[in-house]
C-alpha cells in the first residue's frame, strides 16, 4: 500500500513549488480629481494595464497613487495611463 505522507506525518504530492522573486519598487504618485470609488476603479485598470506594473493602491480622500513596478518606473507611461483614466498626475510624493 503506497501513502503520500511521509514519515513525519505531513503530506504532500511530491512536487515543489518555486515562487520567483522579483525586485519591486513602490511609488507614490499625487493625482488631482479623484472623489469617489470609480475613480479607484478607473485608475487602477489603467495603471495596472501597463507592463512591469505589479499593484496599483488608490488613496482618494489623499490624492495618492502607489504603483509597484517590477524594477524602476516608467514614470511617463504611468502619467499617461493616468491621463487615459481622465485624471491629472501632478508629480511623485
Amino acid at each position: 500500500m503506497s501513502s503520500c505522507c511521509t514519515p513525519d506525518g505531513s503530506c504532500g504530492t511530491g512536487t515543489t513549488t518555486v515562487t520567483a522573486v522579483v525586485d519591486s519598487t513602490a511609488t507614490a504618485y499625487r493625482v488631482s480629481g479623484m472623489s469617489c470609488g470609480h475613480c479607484r476603479t478607473a485608475i487602477t485598470a489603467s495603471v495596472g494595464a501597463l507592463p512591469g506594473v505589479l499593484s496599483v493602491d488608490v488613496d482618494v480622500d489623499g490624492g495618492l497613487v502607489t504603483v509597484t513596478t517590477a524594477g524602476d518606473p516608467d514614470d511617463a507611461a504611468i502619467g499617461a495611463a493616468v491621463d487615459d483614466a481622465g485624471y491629472e498626475l501632478t508629480g511623485r510624493a
